[in-house]
């Protein structure tokens, strides 16, 4: 019988927000991001267009005509970011997220840094770099510990 190994919380809850990145909607990047505090899931967010209107899977993607690099003029989108996502949907649950874990596809903008901060996340774990590092000053500052890590493996594990 094959050893299964069982991956550790970091890798985990990596891979959950993978499984929550597919429900994104941009055409750019599908991101996912899962709040975590005590191993347990408070929120989850993906990126794409607010709730109820049409997305860019729909109606084409604003940036890329326009011609806009990643990482600039965040204004030009129909898009919320999947930390900003996670913040709104724990909000609407009436959960907070202080002190908790965000685990997400990849690192924060520095609008989704500033909004995390003031949520009073203490970790913020990735295994891919968003073109922007300029939130990492704002979490040292803030003492939010930032994680890169490898991506984790994309296949399940499970007992024949």
């Amino acid at each position: 019988m094959k050893e299964m190994s069982r991956p550790d919380l970091d890798e985990y809850f990596l891979k959950i927000a993978l499984v929550v990145a597919e429900r994104s909607t941009c055409r750019r990047h599908h991101v996912g991001a899962v709040a975590v505090r005590n191993k347990h899931i408070l929120s989850t967010g993906y990126n794409g267009a607010a709730a109820g209107v049409k997305d860019c899977l729909e109606l084409g993607c604003l940036r890329d005509e326009k011609n806009i690099p990643s990482g600039t003029r965040h204004e030009i989108c129909r898009g919320i970011h999947a930390e900003q996502n996670v913040i709104i949907q724990a909000s609407l649950h009436g959960v907070s997220i202080e002190g908790a874990t965000i685990y997400c596809t990849h690192s924060p903008c520095i609008l989704c840094a500033k909004m995390l901060t003031n949520a009073r996340i203490k970790r913020f774990v990735t295994f891919a770099r968003y073109s922007d590092d300029s939130f990492l000053e704002l979490f040292n500052e803030a003492g939010i510990e930032f994680d890169l890590k490898p991506k984790p493996s994309t296949s399940i594990s499970e007992l024949k």
